[in-house]
């Protein structure tokens, strides 16, 4: 199957149609550490490009990602690109290592800051970016009421939430105020939390959703969990690790690959969007893209039941 024939999934109300894998960008172009290597991210953004995926993630959280992604667009709209084809979805908040701000004034200058480093006019989506507390982002002068005007005025098409607080989600979803919720760890073969109430309430006010860290930071890529665990640190708890490591030995025993069973099992569920995978060269995005296209045996889900999801 080529990815193409999957077609693309309806971002809720937003109507902005996304493939249903899409490119994260937080270790984009990473080599090493805290390294990163400006040609390898270009790369990755055009092969996924090239293969059909047309939604892209970033934030100025994540290092020089959006520098990089900029790069990757200039060039590609110089190829024939168009920037319209695309969705491009980054967040405000973040100000330095460990510093925060949820002022409408903050981010008014903040979502500008993405644009240029962009080389884009305006965002697909905007997303506040991991608030503790909705308060803030809220309340006049908060973070809203800059996003709203930017709205109005197309600097960016549709406001969105990026937290894991499932909480926060719900309280985001019912306001009416945001059109996207960006969650993580929550849809997957280990975590389904984000299936209890975040997925019934998007669909309710037709929020659109996107899934996050869908490998849980390398548990379930298909390797070993047990080579990832040491860098996770409490991430890892024993209840995640038993899990994962029951899914891995599982794909073992019928020689299926673990990140083609957990990239399609997230793309079986239709409440969601789109998937974010976190590639960093385009070795990992052809491999993300080539599980997402494989041909599993007739009796994967029924068998995934007998061992706690499908």
């Amino acid at each position: 199957m080529d990815f193409r024939d999957l077609g693309r999934r309806r971002l809720g109300r937003t109507e902005m149609p996304v493939s249903p894998i899409g490119l994260g960008g937080a270790h984009l172009g990473r080599v090493e550490g805290e390294r990163f290597d400006e040609r390898q991210a270009v790369a990755t953004v055009h092969r996924a490009l090239e293969l059909g995926v047309n939604l892209i993630d970033t934030s100025p959280m994540y290092g020089p990602s959006e520098r990089f992604i900029g790069v990757a667009l200039r060039e590609w709209q110089a190829a024939g690109g168009r920037r319209e084809d695309l969705v491009i979805s980054s967040k405000s908040g973040f100000v330095e290592r460990g510093v925060m701000d949820y002022s409408a004034e903050w981010t008014r200058r903040s979502i500008q800051r993405s644009l240029a480093r962009l080389g884009t006019d305006y965002l697909d989506v905007a997303l506040v970016h991991d608030p503790s507390d909705l308060d803030p982002v809220t309340a006049p002068g908060g973070a809203l009421e800059a996003l709203e005007e930017m709205n109005a005025t197309g600097t960016i098409r549709a406001i969105g939430l990026g937290v894991r607080n499932q909480p926060l989600h719900l309280r985001a979803v019912r306001s009416g105020h945001f059109d996207v919720s960006l969650t993580h760890c929550d849809f997957n073969l280990i975590d389904r939390s984000a299936a209890e109430e975040l997925l019934p309430a998007a669909v309710e006010h037709d929020v659109g959703v996107l899934n996050g860290a869908a490998v849980m930071l390398g548990l379930l890529s298909g390797d070993d969990p047990r080579a990832a665990a040491p860098g996770l640190g409490g991430f890892a708890s024993p209840q995640r690790m038993a899990r994962a490591v029951a899914f891995w030995e599982w794909a073992q025993e019928r020689g299926v690959s673990l990140l083609a069973v957990n990239l399609q099992f997230c793309l079986r569920e239709r409440r969601i969007a789109s998937t974010l995978v976190g590639a960093r060269n385009p070795t990992e995005i052809d491999a993300d893209i080539a599980a997402v296209t494989a041909e599993l045996p007739a009796d994967t889900w029924d068998d995934l039941r007998a061992v706690g999801a499908g």
